[in-house]
C-alpha cells in the first residue's frame, strides 16, 4: 500500500529517493563496449544471442520486414500514429532556430550558423512494453532539425523480430535505417560504428541501467541527450481533486518500472486517504499489476502539506520529470514552477496525454536534473558555428585593445598577431 506521510517526515531530497538495486553495471558495460570496438558486428551479434536469446543473420531491418510490419499493424493504429506525429511536428517546428548575421559596423560582419548534426542515433526500448511513442518523440525532432540520417536501434525478441508497432512508428517518423540490437552493445555500435551500423554524432533515447551507463561511457566520443533514470511523476492535488483520477495518474507511471516513483502532494488529508484506497482498488486491474505494486510500495508516497504554496516549493526543490497540477486554476501556479520536465495543467490533463498525443516531447530529465536540463527538442540535433569577418580598417580600430588584453594575459603571440597587420605598409 502506498504510504501517507506528513511533509515534516519527508525532506524534499527524500521525496523521490528509491530503493536502488546494488548492481554495479560499470565494469560489465565497459567490457561490452571494448568488445564492440574490437570485434564490431561479430560482438554485436554475439551479445544479441547471449542477452536477447536470438541468432540474427542480419542486423538491419529489411524493406520486407517493414512491409510485413505495416501489414500487421491495424489501420486504426496507423491513423493514431499519424495524428500523434502531426501534433509532435506542430509543437517541435516552433523550436527551429535561425542563423543570424550582424553587420552594423563598417567593415565588420559577425554571425552564427545553425547546422544539424549529420547523423542522429535513437535508442528505443523493446521488451514487455514496446515504446512506439518514443520513436515519434525522438525521431521527429531530428528530422525537423535537418539531420541527414536518423539511425534507430531497438532490441529484437527471441525470434529476431521487432514489434510491428515500433516499425510502423519508425515508418511514420521517417527513420532512415533500423537495426535489431539493444542494450549497451547498441550504444557502443552507434558510438564507434561497425560493418553494419554506422557511427552517429549524437545518441538520444531512454533505456535501462546498462543503456544509461553505456551512454555515460561513450559520451565525448559522441554527444548524448541525457542520462535518464526511472520514470517519476509528482501530482499536486487540492481537496477537490477526484481521487479516481489522481490514483490512475499515479499508477500510469508506477506501471513503467519497479524503480519508478509515483508521488502525490496534497493539502487535504481526506483526499490522501481516498487516493490510497483508490490505488488499492485500481491496481489489481492493471496488466502490469506486479510491477506497479512494487513501484508503489517501494517508492510511492502521498505527502500531506500545509497548503498548495508549500506543495509548489517542494516541487521546485525536487524538480520532477512529470508534474501534474490538479487544481482549479493551474495557470495561477505556472509562473511559480521553476523546475520540472513537463507540466500538465488542470484536472483533465493526465500525464499519458503527453506520452502520446499532445505534442510536447516525452523524453524528459529525471532524478532532479530538470533543475539544469530540458526535454528533448530540436535543439538536441543542432550545433552552432560562429563566424567573423573584419576588414583591415575595422581591425585597426580594435588591434591595440587586443594587444593590451593579450599582454595582460601574458600571451604576446596573441598580441603580435593583432598588430603585425598594421605594421605593414
Amino acid at each position: 500500500m502506498i504510504k501517507i506521510m506528513k511533509f515534516e517526515e519527508v525532506p524534499a531530497a527524500e521525496v523521490f529517493k528509491r530503493t536502488e538495486p546494488k548492481v554495479n553495471v560499470e565494469a560489465v558495460v565497459a567490457q561490452i563496449i571494448a568488445d564492440v570496438i574490437k570485434d564490431r558486428d561479430k560482438a554485436v551479434l554475439a551479445y544479441t544471442k547471449k542477452l536477447d536469446g536470438c541468432e540474427l543473420e542480419s542486423l538491419q531491418v529489411s524493406d520486407e520486414e517493414m512491409r510485413e510490419a505495416l501489414e500487421q499493424t491495424e489501420p486504426a493504429f496507423l491513423e493514431i500514429l499519424k495524428k500523434a506525429a502531426a501534433n509532435i511536428r506542430k509543437f517541435h517546428e516552433r523550436q527551429v532556430r535561425n542563423s543570424f548575421i550582424i553587420n552594423d559596423e563598417d567593415g565588420v560582419v559577425i554571425g552564427q550558423k545553425i547546422i544539424p548534426v549529420d547523423r542522429a542515433g535513437i535508442y528505443v526500448p523493446g521488451g514487455t512494453a514496446p515504446l512506439s511513442s518514443t520513436v515519434l518523440m525522438d525521431a521527429i525532432p531530428a528530422k525537423i532539425a535537418g539531420c541527414r540520417e536518423v539511425i534507430m536501434v531497438t532490441p529484437p525478441d527471441k525470434n529476431g523480430k521487432i514489434d510491428p508497432s515500433i516499425l510502423a512508428a519508425a515508418y511514420t517518423a521517417g527513420v532512415d535505417k533500423i537495426f535489431k540490437v539493444g542494450g549497451a552493445q547498441a550504444i557502443a555500435a552507434l558510438a564507434y560504428g561497425t560493418e553494419s551500423i554506422p557511427r552517429v554524432d549524437k545518441i538520444v533515447g531512454p533505456g535501462n541501467a546498462y543503456v544509461a551507463e553505456a551512454k555515460k561511457q561513450v559520451y565525448g566520443k559522441v554527444a548524448i541527450d541525457m542520462i535518464a533514470g526511472p520514470s517519476e511523476i509528482l501530482v499536486i492535488a487540492d481537496g477537490k481533486t477526484n481521487p479516481k483520477y489522481a490514483a490512475a495518474d499515479l499508477l500510469s507511471q508506477a506501471e513503467h518500472d519497479r524503480m519508478a516513483s509515483a508521488v502525490m502532494i496534497t493539502d487535504s488529508y481526506d483526499l490522501a486517504v481516498q487516493v490510497q484506497a483508490e490505488i488499492e482498488r485500481q491496481l489489481p486491474l492493471l496488466d502490469r499489476a506486479e510491477i506497479a505494486r512494487a513501484s508503489v510500495e517501494d517508492n510511492g508516497k502521498i505527502i500531506v502539506c500545509s497548503d498548495l504554496k508549500q506543495a509548489v516549493e517542494i516541487s521546485n526543490e525536487i524538480a520532477p520529470e512529470h508534474l501534474e497540477l490538479c487544481v482549479d486554476d493551474p495557470f495561477d501556479y505556472l509562473d511559480s514552477i521553476r523546475h520540472a520536465g513537463s507540466i500538465f495543467m488542470g484536472r483533465n490533463c493526465p500525464e499519458a496525454l503527453g506520452d502520446y498525443m499532445a505534442g510536447p516531447n516525452h523524453t524528459l530529465p529525471t532524478s532532479g536534473t530538470a533543475k539544469f536540463s530540458s526535454p528533448l527538442s530540436v535543439d538536441d540535433f543542432i550545433k552552432k558555428t560562429q563566424y567573423t569577418y573584419f576588414t583591415k580598417d575595422a581591425l585597426s580600430r580594435m588591434a591595440y585593445d587586443i594587444e593590451a588584453f593579450a599582454k595582460k594575459e601574458g600571451l604576446t603571440g596573441h598580441a603580435k598577431s593583432a598588430v603585425i597587420r598594421l605594421e605593414e605598409a
